[in-house]
């Protein structure tokens, strides 16, 4: 019994009954003017329902009215944009309106016709507005009161249900609403995606740098020595703060735009802290690297970054060849270094940052590949500049 009560102490119950009296309000108005057309009132949805901007009030009558509180009712807000749109909300109109009758009709005559039952069982004659008016009065018309009460029950409850399940298919988003709100949120994974990657080349350069500096510094025990350490450690940390400032400023903020992010015109600041590392250094950069579009460089940047990254994390303080050069409308960058006996040598798709190079390439349309070769490891990555 608790169970069947319980929808009848929703407020959800209460606000989907209202929105079907809704348009029983005009047809209430309709009834003064001209009583003998009663259908006039559906005849005049149609070209109602064909105003684009319909759809959107009926959308948001949907979400306050029949799912109040659902964070994603399912119902677009948005005006029809095509005719397939405005025809379902011509057809919703007119559901909306049939079932308002029903719901109207059920909810005044069936309480009425509860009291002419109980009135009957009496043995009372109903008067006035009656269902019964020429029944003969009859003890077992008791027997009778509870099954309009259960079919008032069903308008009450089931009607909702039901208009509620008829507006999640006519006033549900289009497929082009859907593709619309797909490619939306494929922008936001990107995004996230994208914004991740910039996190953990960044924070994971500056840790590195700061782990091997400090243990060069103390294994050394100079003083000038550990004065350059820290001086690397402190430009290294200042750089990634700035990155972590910047990401943390795109995702408090969704419309900001993202600051302007190293491109490989730094890239000697890539190399110095390197060497500070330890790495031994050998770079060639030819071409001209200042005139490669800002989303290549940008990209480009990250991957000598996470390269390096690699190089200090794994191998240590070993000879790095690195060659950077703007060639044929292609960008190319190539990282190499020995393999130390003691350094693990990563599987083919190991390592969320080999992965994110090959990942950044894949996106500008170039290609990467990561792995060992004749002698030890290399990255290589190739992106176009069209």
């Amino acid at each position: 019994m608790g169970r069947l009560l319980r929808p009848l102490l929703r407020g959800t119950t209460y606000t989907r009954l209202l929105h079907l009296w809704v348009p029983m309000l005009v047809v209430s108005v309709w009834m003064f003017i001209d009583p003998s057309r009663p259908w006039v009132p559906a005849l005049l949805l149609v070209p109602v329902g064909l105003i684009p901007a319909v759809r959107t009030g009926e959308g948001v009558q949907a979400r306050l009215l029949l799912l109040p509180g659902d964070p994603d009712p399912g119902f677009s807000v948005a005006a029809s944009a095509t005719w397939r749109d405005r025809l379902r909300t011509v057809l919703w109109l007119e559901v909306r309106m049939a079932l308002g009758a029903v719901s109207m009709f059920g909810c005044v005559w069936l309480p009425v016709l509860v009291h002419d039952l109980a009135a009957g069982a009496g043995g009372r004659v109903p008067h006035g507005m009656s269902v019964l008016p020429s029944v003969t009065p009859h003890w077992w018309f008791a027997l009778l009161v509870p099954l309009p009460l259960l079919t008032l029950y069903g308008v009450v409850v089931g009607l909702g249900e039901l208009v509620t399940v008829c507006a999640r298919g006519l006033l549900g988003p289009s497929a082009a609403e859907r593709l619309a709100a797909l490619e939306e949120r494929t922008e936001q994974l990107l995004e996230r995606n994208r914004l991740a990657r910039e996190l953990h080349d960044s924070i994971g350069h500056a840790l590195t740098v700061a782990v091997l500096q400090a243990g060069a510094a103390r294994a050394a025990g100079d003083p000038g020595f550990t004065d350059r350490a820290l001086a690397a450690i402190e430009e290294t940390g200042r750089s990634a703060l700035t990155d972590l400032e910047r990401v943390l400023g795109v995702l408090r903020e969704s419309g900001r735009p993202a600051d302007s992010r190293p491109t490989l015109a730094e890239a000697d600041r890539l190399l110095e802290s390197a060497r500070v590392s330890g790495a031994k250094v050998d770079a060639e950069l030819t071409g001209p690297l200042e005139s490669v579009p800002g989303p290549v460089s940008r990209e480009g940047y990250r991957i000598l970054q996470e390269a390096l990254t690699n190089v200090l994390r794994h191998a240590g303080a070993v000879s790095v060849r690195v060659r950077v050069g703007v060639a044929d409308d292609v960008l190319r960058l190539e990282v190499s270094n020995p393999l130390t006996p003691t350094a693990p040598v990563p599987g083919p798709g190991q390592g969320s940052g080999l992965r994110g190079i090959r990942e950044r390439a894949a996106l500008l349309g170039g290609r990467a590949s990561t792995g060992p070769d004749a002698d030890g490891w290399q990255v290589r990555a190739e992106l176009p500049l069209r």
